[in-house]
């Protein structure tokens, strides 16, 4: 199975709304965690009992419900039928290989991102599904696996002065959706320094190894624009204010972050242009050296000709040909191809040909 195409083969003829995970096969549980606050107050809550989620539903209070793998459908349902997330939601939070989106339900907004990471030992992007529920108060996440990514906004939650203790569950959104795409600086920022070493060593030490890393390096773009680029359009519906459950407070802050994924789709796109620039290079080097290599082979074929057609002529078996008599025409013939060879290199030179 290619690591680039998620086996989605698994639903064909399924009804609408089946839920079936598509993603990497885990056993460990899931894991989910609460982080519930207002302006005087504040807790974090590590769920033991699936049923202690359940009154968060209608608290006065923001609630930030984490939901840690989406592998066990059957509590992912569970968690549907409560919070009265549509089937379908549903099914697109647990189909891992889902287009980031936006879609704008009568209680609550659903939004679909990549969280991605750059394995530096692999030289290999990973891909994490990132599924959003925003609603009056209530915002729910659903994820792949457990990452430390969003320590720095439970660390600002704990300040009583943090702005974001302040506003609502939509700028909560934001605040998740903003550190996302702050961290596709950070990948671009290493697939930058990959780009440079490419460069480095196309230019000083192409290697047979170096077509395969221009090649991967290319997918890894191709991979990180397709996951990218549809965020443009989510941040865009976001921006432009007319979904209720975004505050008119909020929307600045969006639009900046929509302004951030464009610089994001830019670079990628430099990055693009520069990786089919480096792999001209590399095959321009390579044709040169192939060239360098002909030449020299066509220049000694070319000096050997001469001297094959004399030792052909007189390797013919005449019975009359004087010079075969001569006692010293072996050396007159043998100063004959040394003057010819040494006439056709200074040829050659002054033709820059050598």
């Amino acid at each position: 199975m290619s690591k680039y195409i998620k086996p989605s083969s698994k639903k064909a003829g399924l009804a609408p709304g089946s839920y079936v995970f598509i993603g990497d096969q885990k056993v460990e549980d899931i894991r989910i965690s609460i982080t519930d606050y207002d302006e005087q107050n504040h807790k974090f809550i590590s769920v033991k009992d699936l049923e202690e989620i359940f009154p968060f539903r209608d608290r006065p209070t923001i609630s930030w419900i984490n939901i840690y793998g989406l592998h066990e459908t059957s509590i992912l349902e569970r968690i549907g039928n409560h919070f009265k997330i549509h089937p379908l939601v549903l099914e697109d939070i647990v189909n891992t290989d889902s287009r980031p989106k936006l879609e704008v339900n009568n209680n609550y907004v659903f939004i679909v991102l990549k969280m991605i990471y750059f394995d530096e030992e692999k030289s290999d992007l990973m891909i994490e599904q990132f599924s959003l529920i925003i609603g009056r108060n209530l915002v729910i996440c659903f994820q792949e696996r457990e990452s430390n990514i969003f320590q720095s906004i439970r660390d600002r939650i704990q300040d009583s002065q943090s702005r974001l203790r302040k506003h609502s569950a939509d700028y909560l959104a934001y605040i998740l959706i903003d550190v996302i795409v702050d961290h596709y600086f950070v990948v671009l920022e290493k697939l930058g320094d990959n780009l440079e070493l490419l460069e480095e060593e196309v230019l000083d030490t192409p290697g047979k190894d170096t077509l395969r890393k221009i090649n991967h390096f290319k997918r890894n773009l191709i991979l990180l624009r397709k996951h990218i680029w549809p965020l443009r359009e989510v941040l865009g519906g976001l921006a432009r204010g007319e979904i209720e459950h975004f505050e008119k407070t909020t929307l600045p802050y969006i639009r900046d972050c929509y302004d951030h994924i464009i610089r994001v789709i830019e670079t990628i796109e430099s990055y693009r242009e520069m990786a089919t620039g480096v792999l001209e290079i590399y095959l321009t080097n390579a044709s040169n050296r192939l060239n360098e290599v002909m030449k020299v082979l066509t220049i000694i074929a070319t000096i050997f000709i001469p001297l094959t057609f004399l030792t052909g002529l007189y390797g013919m078996n005449f019975e009359f040909m004087p010079e075969l008599k001569w006692r010293s025409a072996y050396p007159v013939l043998l100063l004959i191809m040394i003057l010819i060879t040494a006439g056709m290199v200074v040829f050659f030179r002054k033709k820059d040909w050598l």
